[in-house]
């Protein structure tokens, strides 16, 4: 896997992310955009807040990225994991729909 540049919706989610920002998180998905954690989908702006906030951003998480590929509409990118809740190597697939994030699945 490369390292290439994000698109805008996906580095703009990973920046969010990483400064505690929930609400530019919350901005960078369509307001029918959804996390998929691991075969739990949380759908819309308001689920995906009561997600981060129990679970990523809430637990202080730090994404530092190792690698990225992008597939058409969906950009696959490695990170390591840190922060107040799970802590390891992860892989998160975003599909953007315009300049949105339309589904971030979280997949290793």
């Amino acid at each position: 896997m490369t390292h290439a540049p994000l698109p805008i919706p996906v580095a703009a989610a990973l920046e969010a992310a990483n400064a505690g920002a929930v609400e530019d998180f919350l901005h960078a998905f369509a307001d029918d955009g959804a996390v998929d954690d691991w075969g739990r989908e949380f759908r819309g702006r308001d689920a995906i807040r009561q997600w981060s906030d129990a679970e990523f951003i809430g637990k202080q998480v730090r994404l530092d990225v190792t690698g990225c590929r992008t597939e058409g509409d969906t950009t696959t990118v490695s990170a390591q994991v840190g922060g107040n809740g799970y802590n390891g190597p992860s892989d998160f697939a975003f599909t953007v729909r315009g300049d949105r994030v339309a589904l971030m699945r979280i997949t290793g």
